[in-house]
């Protein structure tokens, strides 16, 4: 398993489609995920500091861990099967909740916890960007720091 980042979420053109960017931590490969429209805003949402006036679904299940009396230790992206990505909860004391990668990568920014990516995902579905093509990582960090939760089409 190899630790990643969340760089951000963005409309993937001209499908429209919002995709998650990971990138390893220590490695140089780049995991683009797609994901909906709703995950996106729950993702740009957290990375924003955008607290909504009542909790999101994200916020509740967070919540509802919380209450429950146990933590979100880490999240995995497990495996890519006929082009699905599968991830799992771990949270801790052996339980393991199977999840959407979207799903489990929003909870896991809640929780401020480890992302990590199998090495065989990586393998197949990971990205390496020349250094040529940085410039255009760069334009997307600065397009997440001007997007908005609203232009994924989410609502509050």
């Amino acid at each position: 398993m190899k630790r990643v980042e969340v760089l951000g979420v963005r409309v993937e053109m001209p499908s429209n489609q919002p995709i998650v960017l990971l990138r390893e931590v220590e490695g140089e490969r780049y995991l683009p995920i797609w994901i909906g429209a709703a995950e996106a805003t729950a993702i740009a949402y957290v990375q924003q500091g955008v607290v909504p006036p009542r909790p999101l679904t994200h916020d509740l299940l967070t919540d509802v861990i919380a209450a429950l009396g146990r933590t979100l230790e880490e999240v995995h992206v497990t495996r890519l099967e006929d082009g699905v990505f599968y991830a799992e909860l771990h949270l801790g004391e052996g339980t393991v909740v199977s999840a959407r990668p979207s799903d489990a990568i929003a909870l896991a920014l809640r929780a401020s916890t480890t992302i990590l990516v199998d090495e065989a995902v990586l393998d197949e579905a990971g990205v390496v960007i020349p250094d040529a093509e940085e410039d255009e990582v760069e334009r997307f960090r600065e397009f997440l720091d001007q997007v908005t939760p609203e232009d994924f089409g989410g609502s509050r």
